[in-house]
């Protein structure tokens, strides 16, 4: 089943259950996800974007969420941020399992190898092997430096 087949069926079960937080969550990734569509389209693109896409697309949100709630803490609105984590907690059911840091050290090792890299100058397609198998797994925030140390 698709990503996008996905979140309309959890959408639907939360709209049964009437669940409001679930729900408003569930809207907000179908409208970012339909906002990306139409982009794509306006650029020649294709008419829906991938479920890679739909992914990256989720992971920053995800980070979006984390940055609020983090703020909200700070400034004392507990309330927002307990609202923030919820919703991550909805976004994170869609994506897939999180590598640990051996499992993405073996990655990158393999995106190198693959790339045939032996350079910094390199890491640019080491990174795009790397967000096409695993976009929505690993931090790529965290990971060029990672490759940068594995070049070097």
């Amino acid at each position: 089943m698709s990503l996008r087949l996905r979140l309309q069926t959890a959408l639907k079960e939360a709209m049964k259950a009437q669940a409001a937080a679930r729900l408003s969550t569930l809207r907000l990734i179908n409208a970012a996800i339909k906002d990306r569509d139409i982009a794509s389209r306006g650029d020649g693109g294709p008419e829906e974007i991938a479920d890679g896409d739909i992914l990256a697309l989720m992971g920053k949100m995800v980070k979006q969420r984390h940055e609020s709630a983090r703020a909200y803490e700070e400034g004392g609105r507990l309330e927002l941020a307990e609202k923030e984590l919820t919703e991550i907690t909805v976004i994170e059911e869609f994506l897939p399992r999180r590598m640990d840091a051996a499992e993405v050290d073996a990655a990158i090792a393999a995106a190198v190898a693959e790339a045939g890299a032996t350079s910094i100058r390199d890491m640019g397609r080491v990174i795009a092997i790397l967000k096409g198998r695993y976009a929505g797994q690993m931090d790529f925030a965290a990971v060029g430096p990672r490759v940068k140390d594995q070049l070097s």
